[in-house]
């Protein structure tokens, strides 16, 4: 049984299966590179945290605004909590749509664009963001860190 330790300079065993398709000496490229993106900068493909962190200042806004919601109509907390959905829902669609950018994503210095260059636009804007609603599709990733919810709107969050 062997006891997990390196062997004079070799990896561990966890190494080579853990660490992915890269440790297995698969050369996948830089995020992005397949798509004609830079490696860093304005442009390259945005890092899972700026994203994580520009989704979580969009849900807490949707939130400040469903509880106000909630307040002026005197809804019960699961009301509220249906509001928050759908409030995060109109954000996402209207300012992805129309400028690309939600609040959190601007303060995280990331946008959307559209693989072709042009705007995002309502219609490619609702298909993704009905997409991020499901939750699953953005959690299913590529090499180029594009969800489902991007590939199927054919978009890229990239750094400003």
């Amino acid at each position: 049984m062997s006891s997990g330790k390196a062997k004079a300079g070799g990896p561990r065993w966890t190494q080579t299966w853990l660490g992915g398709a890269r440790s297995a000496g698969a050369d996948l490229g830089e995020p992005g590179a397949r798509l004609g993106l830079p490696d860093k900068g304005s442009g390259a493909v945005a890092s899972y945290g700026r994203r994580l962190v520009a989704l979580f200042v969009d849900w807490g806004l949707s939130m400040l605004v469903a509880s106000l919601l909630a307040r002026s109509f005197g809804w019960d907390p699961s009301q509220r909590s249906m509001w928050t959905l759908v409030v995060f829902g109109i954000q996402v669609w209207l300012l992805t749509a129309l400028l690309g950018t939600t609040i959190g994503k601007r303060l995280c210095g990331v946008r959307v664009a559209r693989l072709d260059g042009r705007p995002v636009g309502l219609g490619w804007a609702l298909a993704r963001t009905l997409l991020l609603l499901l939750v699953v599709p953005a959690l299913i990733w590529d090499r180029d860190y594009r969800g489902l919810h991007d590939r199927a709107a054919n978009t890229v969050v990239v750094n400003i």
